[in-house]
């Protein structure tokens, strides 16, 4: 345990994809899921399900633009 004084991150339930072998323990976000959903380690099967995790900001964040004269 820390004594620093530093904060857990707040847990929101999170739909998530986990494989259904249960030798595997892969599972996924399902905003970063493939569109085919298979297990990104064993290839097998995906389930749908829900866990409690930190939010995640997953936008990129905005790059400056060049100006045309330097591309």
């Amino acid at each position: 345990m820390s004594t620093t004084g530093e904060e857990k991150p707040k847990l929101k339930p999170t739909k998530i994809f986990k494989c259904k072998n249960q030798d595997c323990k892969a599972w996924v976000r399902d905003e970063f899921a493939d569109a085919e959903q298979s297990c990104p380690i064993c290839k097998g099967p995906m389930l749908r399900s829900m866990r409690h995790l930190p939010a995640v900001q997953n936008k990129a964040k905005p790059q400056p633009r060049k100006p045309l004269s330097e591309l």
